[in-house]
């Protein structure tokens, strides 16, 4: 009889340090879950490209290990992998170049790694969105070389199908509807910004013209993000950023003047901060609004500010996720497929609005309008999709349960 061996080393592949509420809020459920899998018998290996950020909200422990890693990372990444037992791609959006093709890459390059030895590999509750061509035919290609994909979304499941992605694929919620924050940040509110009382609206806007990063040799330094990644900008772009600005600038104006609500310019992710800060810049009430923003605040705290909301809008997919729980009317202004996707299966379409929809501004003032006037609009269906949400997100370990047990990795730790 083969003696089963004491520990698995586990690598989580993800956007991990970015200051990204929704990516800090994934990871530590993930953990979460498999602490409770491998019953102790687990080494956790965190990845990053700012080991500073993530040890803001990550503890190294006797299990969990951080470890940085370099801006051209495919040597580090298949180093990491091969010194695995099993990968798990852990990043939302993981099959969409929207952002960057950098992290894209990244996630098809574990795959890649994990395949050729032999190292089980799955995306665990993953998002699916737009590609480029080339971009769609790495993802068939190499996203079929997953042991299991898990997508988040019944949509994401359908757009990798129809690219020619040949992996088992199950359909579960993300992580993120699992996340508990810690009961001791419940009056962050109160504590930070007491003006505020109970009539706040929550904007949790994205600066589109940003994406997606590029790699470049060089280029201007207020456009580096991190060398060779610099954000997407230009003339055009810049004039689009200012038009953005001043759209969610007025929208913020006419709630403060026509309820009385203060405004909370949400940055879910650190790089939001520019356009809240240009934002609050272009308000007539600007005194009215406060910046709250992820390079501030945790997860814990930021999805208690979310669930004490009268009202979200937001471009943020994690956003609308951290905030279901309390039933926080929502509109999205969106721009890509994840916002799109979710709020199919919450069956609220009605309440997303097209970034690229030439009647955008007036849609939006429309809707919040609605939902301010009928603050309970939203309010059963809103707890409807949370309870089916956080009961299909627990699927997710028991997924993985399953796949250890299908791959004999589960007999071979003898769990």
């Amino acid at each position: 009889m083969i003696n089963p061996k004491k520990q698995i080393n586990v690598l989580l592949v993800g956007y991990n340090g970015a200051n990204n509420t929704g990516s800090e809020a994934r990871l530590q459920v993930i953990i979460g879950e498999l602490r409770d899998t491998f019953k102790g018998k687990v080494q956790i290996t965190v990845p990053t490209l700012n080991e500073r950020n993530l040890r803001r909200y990550l503890k190294e422990e006797s299990d969990v290990k951080i470890e940085p890693i370099p801006p051209i990372f495919f040597s580090a990444i298949k180093r990491l992998v091969k010194e695995s037992d099993l990968v798990l791609l852990v990043e939302g959006s993981c099959y969409m170049d929207t952002w960057t093709s950098a992290l894209l890459w990244a996630f098809l390059y574990a795959t890649r790694c994990a395949y050729n030895e032999g190292i089980p590999c799955v995306a665990y509750a993953v998002d699916s969105g737009k590609l480029s061509s080339f971009n769609r035919y790495l993802v068939k290609k190499e996203a079929s070389k997953t042991d299991l994909i898990i997508t988040r979304t019944e949509r994401a499941a359908q757009e990798l199908s129809k690219i020619g992605v040949t992996a088992p694929m199950k359909v579960t919620a993300d992580c993120a509807f699992k996340f508990n924050p810690n009961k001791e940040d419940e009056d962050i509110l109160q504590k930070i910004w007491p003006e505020a009382g109970n009539k706040l609206v929550g904007l949790a806007a994205v600066d589109f013209s940003l994406w997606p990063v590029v790699i470049r040799p060089w280029g201007k330094k207020e456009n580096l993000y991190r060398w060779p990644y610099y954000f997407s900008r230009s003339k055009s772009r810049h004039k689009k950023s200012d038009e953005l600005a001043r759209g969610w600038a007025r929208q913020a104006d006419n709630i403060i003047e026509k309820y009385g609500h203060k405004i909370a310019l949400i940055c879910m992710e650190e790089v939001d901060e520019p356009l809240a800060r240009d934002i609050q810049d272009k308000m007539e009430n600007s005194k009215d609004a406060r910046i709250l923003s992820s390079s501030n605040y945790n997860a814990s705290h930021i999805t208690y500010i979310l669930r004490s909301l009268n009202l979200l809008v937001t471009s943020r997919y994690h956003a609308g996720v951290l905030s279901l729980e309390a039933a926080v009317p929502q509109i999205a202004l969106g721009h890509d497929t994840r916002l799109k996707g979710l709020y199919q299966e919450l069956v609220i379409q009605e309440y997303l609005v097209d970034s690229f929809s030439t009647d955008l501004w007036i849609s939006l003032e429309q809707k919040v309008d609605d939902l301010i006037s009928n603050p309970d609009k939203q309010d059963e269906i809103l707890k409807k999709g949370f309870k089916e949400h956080l009961s299909r997100t627990s699927m997710n370990p028991e997924l993985l349960k399953t796949f250890l047990k299908e791959t004999g990795l589960a007999g071979k730790y003898d769990l």
